[in-house]
This record gives structure tokens, sequence and C-alpha cells, in this order.
């Protein structure tokens, strides 16, 4: 009996090929021009200026075919200067620059402009690969630098999934600290972690939290629940099926497998449809997962029709601010606004299941990493810019104590085509809430909705802000601040609060009281210290040593 030999193709041969392409990019020099001190970020062969990053175009190419597949990461955080270390607070860290850092209010020909004119008019959510977006090193500002080790730690936890994922971040306390010192009593919550994650926890043991974008979702269960039963309630026993129903059909699309261990760390990982993800992000459908991608987070994976979605979320989470914010403001003031974004209706908030200073503390321990986020889209704004003589400074971009000003101008029609530039589900609801206040007849209302429709796709309209726009942009401050609050609370409450319920059911009762009881300790820890901060103490007395005058 004759035998056939078939060849098999080697299932690391996404690895290999990855190493080579890291390889290829350390070997390759790339020009400098025009006299220029350029960095160059030695695995994707990118080149920093400032806020800036350059790709050769052979490099990128050669990436991109791969980065498209899912199977990597295009992020831009590894210099080649000197190795990250870890840094002293347990924040992250950045790469240090070989020249001078240009002031992001700067807008000149010496700062080339990483986003083209009226990029989100129209975007193309249906984009393929990273070489098809708006421009070459778009999107970069969503890659948060962190310690390599760290980072690496990360995506080997990633890699003991066999199921496809085709987008992964990281975020929450367990990955950006939100306190400024460790604990005095170290929590042993990982197994056996990496040192590089009890180097950055500082001995507070946090869970890991994780979200994984898919592009089908009951076949990734299928997959997963092969490999890892373990990490499902009882719900797992019914079939992929079944789980992926109460995924895409209960609550905001996720379903979050909480408590698991993975390479010795304990994590939480959380499971959406790419398509939901992506409808979330550029329409703001139900907030969700588009108000974590406005704070902080460490993309492991990249995917580019998520690039451009979510830079559409964070260029619309900057334009819903200034509508809320004075003429002039600080950058402080700025991203606490857009972090207290996705808490509005948040059903954790009300019950007491979440630290009532959270929005405070992301914002003060990660002020760099949100100045990284959003001053390259600040720049691109033609309303806004930064009016502080420290930017000047090469070291602003990285010094945590600088809260920069900014200023706003707040002419009617430039504020009328930012609220027309809000995302569909949003403004939508914001314009519901006007039409009660201003009491709208119903025909004038709708014709006045027939022609703000930009879903007609027999043409392309430009999103400019007619006379319900500026009326709306012009309201005064306390008003339009409340209106916009109601209107952003019932995009959140429902799917937030059906989220919460269906936890019980997908995690286990067991893991959901756990989760609660975590959840009610970081509330009473964000009580005792805001009564410290405020010289009150446990027994609402005032300190000794301020009753003595000390």
């Amino acid at each position: 009996m004759q035998r056939t030999l078939v060849p098999v193709r080697s299932s690391l041969f996404p690895l290999t090929q990855h190493c080579r392409l890291r390889a290829y990019a350390n070997s390759k020099t790339v020009q400098l021009c025009h006299g220029s001190r350029r960095q160059t970020n030695s695995s994707l062969g990118l080149v920093r200026v400032g806020w800036q990053y350059r790709t050769s175009w052979d490099i990128q190419h050669k990436y991109q075919r791969f980065a498209s597949t899912g199977s990597g990461s295009t992020s831009s955080d590894t210099p080649t200067s000197k190795p990250e270390s870890f840094p002293a607070s347990g924040s992250s860290s950045s790469p240090s620059s070989s020249g001078p850092t240009p002031n992001p209010s700067q807008k000149s020909a010496t700062r080339p402009s990483d986003l083209p004119p009226d990029w989100d008019e129209n975007p193309d959510y249906n984009v393929q690969a990273f070489k098809d977006l708006p421009s070459a090193n778009f999107g970069v500002n969503q890659h948060i630098v962190i310690n390599d080790e760290f980072k690496e730690a990360l995506r080997q936890i990633l890699w003991k999934f066999r199921a496809p994922i085709r987008y992964a971040f990281a975020y929450g306390s367990g990955v950006f600290p939100q306190t400024g010192s460790s604990s005095s009593t170290p929590k042993k919550m990982h197994p056996n972690p990496s040192p590089a994650i009890s180097t950055v926890q500082k001995g507070n043991g946090k869970m890991i939290d994780f979200i994984f974008g898919v592009s089908y979702t009951q076949h990734w269960h299928s997959m997963n629940l092969q490999q890892h039963r373990d990490h499902y309630s009882a719900v797992g026993s019914l079939g992929s099926a079944f789980v992926s129903r109460i995924q895409d059909q209960w609550g905001a699309g996720v379903y979050f497998n909480p408590y698991v261990t993975v390479n010795g760390t304990l994590i939480k990982y959380g499971v959406v449809n790419l398509d939901t993800l992506c409808h979330d992000l550029s329409t703001w459908d139900t907030l969700y997962l588009a108000g974590r991608l406005q704070k902080p987070v460490k993309i492991l994976r990249d995917d580019p029709r998520v690039r451009l979605a979510n830079q559409v979320n964070l260029i619309s989470a900057v334009r819903t601010a200034l509508l809320l914010l004075p003429p002039k403001f600080t950058e402080e003031d700025l991203y606490k606004t857009i972090a207290g974004i996705s808490y509005l209706g948040d059903p954790r908030m009300s019950l007491g299941a979440e630290n009532l200073n959270k929005v405070s503390n992301i914002v003060k321990h990660q002020l760099s990493n949100f100045r990284r986020l959003y001053a390259p889209l600040i720049a691109n704004l033609p309303n806004v810019s930064f009016q502080d003589s420290r930017c000047s400074s090469p070291a602003w971009v990285d010094d945590p104590d600088t809260n920069a000003t900014l200023v706003q101008d707040m002419d009617p029609t430039k504020r009328g085509n930012m609220v027309r530039r809000l995302p569909k589900n949003f403004r939508e609801k914001l314009y519901f809430q006007y039409q009660t206040k201003y009491q709208i007849p119903q025909p004038e209302f709708n014709k006045m909705m027939d022609q703000a429709n930009d879903e007609d796709p027999s043409r392309i309209k430009r999103k400019q802000g007619g006379p319900f726009e500026q009326r709306i942009a012009g309201d005064h401050h306390l008003s339009l601040n409340k209106e916009v609050s109601a209107a952003i609370t019932k995009i959140i409450k429902w799917p937030s609060w059906s989220q919460s319920m269906k936890g019980p059911v997908t995690s286990g009762f067991r893991n959901a009281w756990r989760y609660s009881l975590e959840k009610l300790e970081k509330y009473k820890e964000g009580q005792m210290r805001g009564a410290q901060k405020s010289g009150v103490s446990d027994s609402g007395k005032i300190k000794d040593h301020e009753e003595k005058g000390s």
C-alpha cells in the first residue's frame, strides 16, 4: 500500500514570521533627513519625531501584511536607544526622545500633521488593512507605552489561547496603577506571576483585565470551551451556541470570564465581536467598551477597523468634553471630563460598588498617558490649542507635574459643528433632549432630523452644524451640562444594568459575589481616603495636629 505524505504547515509559522520581521526591521537603517535627529522603533521600523511616527515604506509594507492577519500588534513602544526600565511609580514609561518634543499647539510646516483634514467626515469602517487607513501613522497615539517586560508578560497570556484573537487590550488598575503607593500588606492574588507583573504591581496583587475582539463569536467559544472549559460557569455546559447567544443578545455584547489563572496570573477577560466593538466606538451605541477605550489601555493586538473606529471615538470624547468646558481650562479638567463620561449612569457608582474618587485617581496617576492619547488629536482640532509656556520644554510630555492650560474658541459656528459631528446615537439623544426643552413641534423636528441624516449612501454630506446645533452649543453652561449628562446616562444606564445582571450567570454566583465584595472594599477605601484628604478622621473629628495649629 502506497502512502502519500502531505506537508503540514507548522502552527509556529506566525510566530516565526513575526520574529523574522522584527529581525528585518532591526537590520534596516532609516535615513535621516533635514539634519534632524530621530529615534527608530526597532520592532516596527518606526521613526519618532516628537508626536509623529514615520515608517519606511518597505518595512511598513512587510509588517502590515502580518499585522492585518490579527496575529500581531503594531504598537510603537520599543525604543532602540535603551531598554525601558521599570518606572518608580509603577506606571507606564515612555521612550526617551533623542530630540526636542514639539509643542502640540504648534501647527506649522515643521510639525507635519498626522491626520488629514476632515478624516472623520465619512470614514470607511470596512477598511481591511493598516495601509488603507487615512495616513501611514494613523492612530499611533492609541498605543500607550509600558514596560517592555510587563508588555511581553501580557502578550504571553494571549498565546495561551488557541482560539483566534484579532484584537486585544489590557486595562484597569492591574495594568495602570491608580494609587501612588504600594500596600502595607501585600496581596497574594496571582498564584505564580512573572517577575515583571510582580514588579509593576508592587505587591498590590490585582487581577488583570483583558478584552478580546473576535470575528466569529460562536466559533471562538467553541474552541475556547474545548481548551479552557474551567474558565466558564455552568453555562458552558449548554454549549457554544448558548454562550454566544448570551453574549450577543444580553447586555452590552460582552461575555466575561473572571478569576481564571493563565500563565500563573489571575485575569478576567471579556469577549466581544469585532462588529459590536466597532459599532459602539463609532456611534456610542452603549458606551460600554467605547468608554473604556477613552482612557489609557495597553493594546496588545491591533486591527485596522478597530483602530479607525477608536480614533473616531477619541475625537468624539474630546468634542463632548469641550462642549462642557469653559473657554480656558487645564489638561486635568479636560481628562477628568473625558474619563467621567463612561461613569454617567453606571449602576456601580449609584450602588456604592465603585470608588467615588475613581475618575480623579485615574487622571492623577495617568496624566502623561492621557496626554499621549489626546494631545495629537487636540493639535489637529481648529478650535482648541495649548496655551502654556511649559509646553515649550522638551520634557513636558512625560512630566506628570505639568498641568498645561488650554483655550478653546467659543464661536457658535465652530461649536455647532462639534455638535453635528458627535456620534450618531449620542447626537440623536441630545437632539431629543433639546426638542423637549425647546418644545419643538414634531413635524419641524422631523424635518431637521432628515436634514441632519448622514446615513444616505447616495450622497456625502459635510457635517456642518446648522441653527439648531448652534443653539444647543450656545446654551447656558449649566443647562448644556445637564442635557448632555442626561443623554449620556440614557445610553449607558440600561446596557450597564443588564451587563451587571448577566454577571452572576456567566461568571457563576460565587465569582459574582467575590467581585461585588472587592468593589465594595474599593468604595470604602475611596471614602476613607477622601475623608483623610479633607482633614477629617474616621470619627468625624478634626485631626489633632490641626486642632493644635501645627
